[in-house]
């Protein structure tokens, strides 16, 4: 039986294809990102990227295999992302995985996205992975999970508003930077100072694990426009501390998500810390969780950068492990938005 699956990413506004073998070994993961169309409006719309996802679903998953020197003939299973996400973007990858599912008589497995982001911190790393505690940080979501195996997972805690990658978003947007804010901010916090100012940090009770970033936000936004929030924000060269406030902010940022989530770990007594999603990507985050993480005997891990953003690799992966436990769906399988 072949032990190679394809999976199928299409829950936001990037489409992806991969083909893994046995759950970890990925032999093509080819993306087709929308930024490009998405950022005139500075976020996310979801008829666009609807409408892209069906534009190159299809020959993307032609590359897929031609990348990893297979064909549908040597396919065991396909995996494909049903929730969360944006509807019209999950019913076009869902609606593809049926198709191929059901002409080539092949078992379709449905993903949980965060249970997938969680499992991909696994993928290029031996060892043992579990249990472990997943924090999933990107645009759409910051939250803890305790991550028992590839799919069992128990949520800890979420964000009480905004999630730290709509807040680098929305920041970056005051301060002119372009979208995705994340990596505008990252690459211009490192012409600055990260101690010019003190912005908050969410502090939470001792053993309550809490994020939030609306008041860091917010922060940023009364440094920028003085007491009056309606205030036209400056213009970017008539802000003369732009890579300060930068460099502040995603300090700030960093820390709300490093100690929240280290005590966590200590807590529950959890040996691992897997740190997920898009901005997972953020090298200061990167250091910083590690450096705390390792002051309390623990080890983080981190995916590559490439698989911490939005991906098909981590969906087949996990797909591999829900096929082999048998969960397989059916074609009447819907998508779902939470």
């Amino acid at each position: 039986m072949s032990e190679l699956v394809l999976g199928i990413e299409s829950s936001c506004d990037e489409t992806a294809v991969a083909v893994v073998r046995a759950g970890r070994e990925i032999l093509a993961a080819p993306v087709e990102s929308q930024v490009l169309e998405h950022a005139r409006y500075g976020g996310v719309v979801p008829e666009i990227a609807g409408r892209s996802h069906l534009r190159v679903i299809r020959p993307l998953v032609d590359r897929a295999l031609v990348d990893a020197h297979v064909t549908l003939d040597d396919i065991g299973c396909i995996a494909v992302t049903s929730r969360p996400g944006l509807i019209g973007s999950l019913l076009v990858g869902l609606s593809a995985a049926k198709g191929i599912a059901f002409v080539r008589g092949l078992p379709l497995v449905c993903v949980n996205h965060i249970e997938a982001h969680a499992y991909a911190a696994t993928m290029e790393s031996e060892g043992e992975h579990y249990p472990s505690l997943a924090l999933v940080v990107s645009g759409g979501h910051t939250a803890l999970y305790v991550a028992r195996s590839p799919f069992e997972l128990e949520l800890v805690t979420r964000t009480l508003d905004d999630a730290a990658g709509e807040a680098f978003d929305k920041v970056a947007y005051l301060l002119g930077l372009p979208y995705p804010g994340g990596p505008s901010i990252s690459k211009l916090a490192t012409t600055g100072d990260r101690t010019a100012y003190d912005f908050p940090r969410c502090k939470p009770k001792r053993g309550k694990p809490a994020f939030s970033f609306s008041g860091l936000k917010t922060a940023v936004l009364y440094h920028l426009r003085g007491q009056d929030a309606l205030a036209p924000t400056p213009p970017p060269d008539a802000i003369p501390d732009r890579a300060d406030v930068a460099a502040s902010f995603e300090e700030a940022a960093v820390d709300s998500l490093v100690a929240p989530t280290v005590a966590a770990a200590v807590e529950l007594g959890l040996p691992r810390i897997h740190v997920v999603g898009g901005v997972a990507c953020n090298r200061r985050l990167r250091e910083k969780m590690k450096a705390a993480a390792a002051e309390q005997g623990l080890t983080a891990l981190f995916p590559a950068p490439a698989y911490c953003t939005d991906n098909a690799a981590m969906i087949a992966g996990l797909g591999w492990h829900l096929w082999k436990a048998g969960r397989i769906a059916g074609l009447e399988a819907d998508a779902l938005a939470q």
